[in-house]
Formats: C-alpha cells, sequence, structure tokens
C-alpha cells in the first residue's frame, strides 16, 4: 500500500521532551518505520517549523515532507489552527500531484485531520483517525489553562463522525469517545503505543548507574517526559518529600525532559515551577533535573532507577510506563487513561490516584522495603511490555486496519499469525 501519516506539529524526526515533542513524535516515527519496513510506501507530512529544513527529508526509507504552512519557525501547537487552511492546500495538490495514489491516510491529532479530511473529500482516500488527545477531556482536566479555541470542538465532531475509522489508544480513549463524541463503536479499532526492543530493553543497574554517575546505593525515582503541568510532576516531587517526613526514606528524584540538553529554567518554566516546590517540601538538593536526552540514552535511565513514576493528571496512552516496563523497571503510574491499561496493579507495579503525594509515599515505601518484590514486578512488567506493546506488533495491526479500508489483501501466512495473535492478547489484557 502507499500510506500518507499526517502529524501537523509532531515531526517524527524531532527529539522527544519538549513540550511539544513526546508521544505522539514517538508514534509517528515508529509506525511509520514499521510500515516500511512490512514493504509499504510511507510518507509522513508535517509543518515546516525551522526555515532551513528542506522540503523533504528521508527518514529509514521513509519520506518526510515539510509542509509549508505559517512561519517556518516553531510555535506553540495551540497557535496553529489558522494555519490549518493553507495545510490542507498543500496536503491536496502534493497528494494529486502524485503518481500513484494514495491508499489511505492516517491523521494524528485533531488538526491533522482537519486537513486529511480536505484530501479525503478531494480524493476519496480513506481516512484514518488518532486523536492522541480529545479536547472535551483536556478541558475537563484543565480548565482555563487549555490554550486551544472551543472550534476544537467541533473538529473533532466532524472527524468522529467522518473519519473511516477511529484508533482509540486504550480502552479509556474508546469510552472518552463514545461518551463526549457518541462515536460509533463500530467504527473504533484498540490499538495501544508501544517501545522498540532494540531500544529498550534491560541493563544491569550497576552498569547502568556507573554510566549515568548515580550513587550505587542511593533508592533512585526517575520521571522522564514532558515537563507540562499537567503531567504531574509536582506530585512526583511531594510524594518523594512525603516518603522521608512520614517514613524517614531518603531518596533521590531524577527529572529527565525539557526543551533544552542542560537543564533551563527559561528554555523549559516548569522547570523553575518544581525547583520551587522541591525547595518548599526541603529535598531540593535530592531533585536532579538532568534534561532533555537523546532516545538512545534512555534504556540507561529506566535501567539505573529502582522505580519509574508516572501521575499525570489525564493520559491517553503514556508511552514511558511501556519503555519502562520493557527495562523491567517497576512503574508507579497514575490511575488514569491508558496507564489503566499498560500497567497491572500489583503485578507490574503500582496505580495510585493523581494528585495525592500521600498515596504515592505508600507505594513509593513500598518497592523499597521489599527489593525482591520489586524485581519481581520488573520482571512481570517485561514480559507484559514484550507480549502486548512492540511497535511491530502494533504495525501489523494497523496494517490490518489500512487494508481494510483500501480493499488490499493481506493474506501471508506472517501477518495472519500475528496480528491475530494481538487481537487474543488484547482481549485478555
Amino acid at each position: 500500500m502507499k500510506i500518507a501519516l499526517v502529524s501537523e506539529h509532531a515531526s517524527p524526526l524531532a527529539v522527544a521532551g519538549g513540550v511539544d515533542t513526546g508521544g505522539q513524535n514517538i508514534y509517528v516515527a515508529h509506525v511509520a518505520r514499521q510500515l516500511q519496513r512490512a514493504g509499504h510506501q510511507v510518507d509522513v507530512f508535517t509543518r515546516r517549523d525551522r526555515a532551513l529544513l528542506p522540503p523533504l527529508l528521508e527518514m529509514d526509507g521513509v519520506r518526510v515532507i515539510h509542509v509549508p504552512a505559517g512561519p517556518p519557525m516553531q510555535l506553540p501547537k495551540e497557535l496553529l489552527l489558522p494555519h490549518m487552511p493553507r495545510f490542507a492546500e498543500f496536503l491536496v495538490d502534493f497528494c494529486r500531484a502524485e503518481r500513484r495514489p494514495y491508499d489511505v491516510i492516517h491523521a494524528n491529532f485533531f488538526m491533522s485531520g482537519l486537513a486529511a479530511l480536505a484530501v479525503k473529500d478531494a480524493l476519496h482516500v480513506p481516512l484514518v483517525m488518532t486523536f492522541h488527545a480529545l479536547g472535551r477531556v483536556r478541558r475537563l482536566h484543565q480548565g482555563a489553562n487549555d490554550g486551544f479555541p472551543d472550534e476544537r470542538f467541533a473538529i473533532e465532531d466532524e472527524l468522529v463522525r467522518r473519519a473511516d475509522c477511529i484508533v482509540a489508544e486504550c480502552p479509556a480513549d474508546e469510552a472518552d469517545l463514545v461518551e463526549h463524541y457518541r462515536a460509533d463503536p463500530a467504527r473504533i479499532a484498540v490499538i495501544a503505543c508501544g517501545f522498540d526492543p532494540d531500544e529498550f530493553s534491560p541493563v544491569d543497574q550497576r552498569q547502568a548507574r556507573r554510566r549515568l554517575g548515580w550513587a550505587t546505593s542511593e533508592f533512585c525515582v526517575l520521571q522522564l517526559g514532558r515537563l507540562v503541568e499537567r503531567k504531574g510532576i509536582d506530585n512526583v516531587v511531594r510524594g518523594v518529600a512525603a516518603l522521608e517526613a512520614r517514613h524517614g526514606v531518603k531518596a533521590r528524584l531524577y527529572v529527565v525532559g525539557g526543551d533544552a540538553d542542560t537543564p533551563n529554567e527559561i528554555a523549559t518554566p516548569e522547570i523553575a515551577r518544581l525547583r520551587g516546590i522541591a525547595h518548599r517540601c526541603g529535598i531540593e538538593p535530592r531533585v536532579t533535573f538532568v534534561g532533555r536526552r537523546e532516545r538512545s540514552q534512555l534504556r540507561d535511565f529506566y535501567s539505573a532507577a529502582d522505580v519509574f513514576v508516572t501521575t499525570p493528571w489525564y493520559e491517553p496512552f503514556g508511552i514511558t510506563p511501556v519503555e519502562a516496563m520493557a527495562c523491567a523497571t517497576p512503574v508507579i503510574g497514575a490511575d488514569v487513561g491508558g496507564i489503566r491499561h499498560s500497567v497491572r496493579h500489583g503485578e507490574t507495579g503500582w496505580l495510585v490516584p493523581p494528585r495525592d503525594p500521600q498515596a504515592l509515599a505508600e507505594r513509593l515505601l513500598a518497592i523499597h522495603d521489599d527489593p525482591a518484590h520489586a524485581r519481581a514486578m520488573g520482571e512481570a512488567g517485561r514480559k507484559r511490555a514484550q507480549a502486548y506493546f512492540t511497535w511491530r506488533q502494533i504495525g501489523l495491526e494497523l496494517e490490518d486496519v489500512y487494508a481494510q479500508l483500501a480493499g488490499v489483501r493481506l493474506d501471508t501466512r506472517e501477518h495472519a499469525r500475528e496480528t491475530t495473535q494481538g487481537r487474543v492478547l488484547r482481549a485478555v489484557g
């Protein structure tokens, strides 16, 4: 098949960890690679956000097309909607000029969906839609801090009505689509996000700590991902403080992420807020802001930690818990969204309420006091990640969706076996 992936603000070439670079960038990059490896022709369309970017770059056999829509500079995604008509115009013209037509177009995020609808209407290309976050759910959790206009809701309503298939990333995402958007369950496919076993697998903890310069004897807690308020990193800081205040256990918290390799409060204002919280809690000397890191380095961070913690207010899926599990590290996660699906409570880690540092401290204490059980949970997490959440499996499931919409028969024995296995695993998972 010939497949177009649209990701207006999240380039597959970007380094994850910044305010607007995270799970969607990783998702698009890995899905594109998996589809290309399966023999399909894959193009990714993303907005040109730097003046020196060429119109087209190649990424592991995938064409990345930089769409001239708005000024060639980085802009917050909340400011991109006015530039989507130009994005859509370019997208239609490009698709129309291609010698071989696209079999399917897969839009990621609502603004990409708006542009992709123009291709569906003009060229009758089937549309697959992954929202990655839903406007009404975001507004429920962020209220006045949500910077997107109300116009987003109507756009998402139209996409839900008109997309040929909606990919929900977990059962909670599917439930939100049905409850808040009246989506037809028959047109929803539940397909998770994943990890690449070549990127994430266990590393000996002592070796990982030696490479990172971490102390061998400290109890180390890791938070890794985008540094934005809704990720609840302040709750992790307070939870580590409560662990000491209530239980006498001192922990070192490492916070990885941000918009610069060196921690920078100007580039990443959330660092300043979190430092202030750590200072008021009396643990500032034991909270280390690492800065942004390349994905090739993250395996050592996950493996060096005694526990990975992520407690966002809401989370459509959450790739970092799966990556931590793949490295055999136990996870304490907020009992929300996709984390509720990926983390098995009491088996691969613990689920705690968001914004509840005391509950988090209790689970941190359990990890600290029973290292053998923590290792067993880490190993259970590794097995679960391998069984359910590899990008290879997810690519096969998406390929199956595309083929059905495009009327293409995928009858190889390997494809049939692996996609069937994936459906069974997801049903029992």
